[in-house]
């Protein structure tokens, strides 16, 4: 997300800035109703409306910031007999599933979500336009429209590796009815992701805050079902960054 408007959703003020007058229309729905279906379909209809060609729009950055916390996951999570399955969860119109797709040597199943089906068609077509290829020729991307408070419709238990959420998070956490539907997230990403399998959430929120609430949802009954840590990403634009990682505890048979 913009810093400006991050700032301002985060403090509650205005930030005059050239990112909230370029979307001054729908700001106040944004900050309002960012976990709405039909907040996310405005804001990429309005935003493609405005460029004759396709831009990537990217959240807080593009994935040349954080490749180097993705990719080696990749590899340590590579199995000779399967591809990495690979989910980037709220991925609007960003670069960063794609990237993976191209980048990776390992040979990984890349998919692409969101919960906006104008999202999802812009990527579609942009990638049949560039006609992009893998790096592995067992790579494969996708794009499908998916409410990823009901990722257990989608994906089996113990089915993904690796969930990438680059402001996903950030954004149900700061609307207005948005916490609650940030915690079931959580839950369900847990649940899918495979024994061992990471959830990586990249966010500008302090780790006093973000670890205690991560610790805390990510309980089971009794008992934690998954290690969390953090690590820094560093500061961009006067906004520090973080990588929070949410590794889903071995099945104890």
């Amino acid at each position: 997300m913009c810093p400006a408007l991050t700032r301002w959703i985060s403090s509650g003020r205005l930030v005059v800035s050239a990112c909230v007058r370029r979307h001054s229309s729908i700001t106040t729905e944004l900050i309002d109703n960012m976990d709405k279906k039909a907040t996310w379909d405005r804001f990429y209809a309005e935003s493609s409306s405005r460029t004759p060609t396709f831009k990537n729009f990217e959240w807080f950055f593009g994935f040349d910031v954080v490749q180097d916390f993705i990719m080696p996951l990749l590899q340590t999570k590579s199995d000779m007999d399967a591809p990495v399955q690979v989910l980037d969860m709220g991925c609007g119109t960003s670069a960063l599933g794609p990237c993976i797709y191209r980048q990776s040597p390992v040979p990984v199943h890349v998919t692409c979500a969101d919960i906006s089906p104008v999202a999802v068609r812009l990527m579609q077509e942009h990638v049949r336009a560039k006609a992009i290829q893998p790096h592995n020729l067992s790579s494969k991307l996708r794009f499908v429209e998916l409410d990823c408070t009901q990722l257990h419709e989608h994906y089996g238990s113990s089915s993904v590796d690796l969930i990438v959420d680059k402001g996903t998070t950030d954004a149900l956490l700061r609307s207005k009815e948005g916490k609650g539907k940030a915690g079931l997230v959580l839950k369900q990403c847990l649940k899918v992701l495979r024994s061992s399998g990471t959830l990586l959430q990249f966010s500008d929120e302090d780790p006093d805050a973000r670890l205690l609430w991560l610790e805390t949802e990510a309980q089971e009954p009794g008992v934690m079902a998954a290690d969390v840590g953090v690590q820094e990403v560093g500061e961009l634009r006067g906004v520090c960054y973080y990588c929070y990682e949410v590794t889903r505890r071995p099945v104890v048979q």
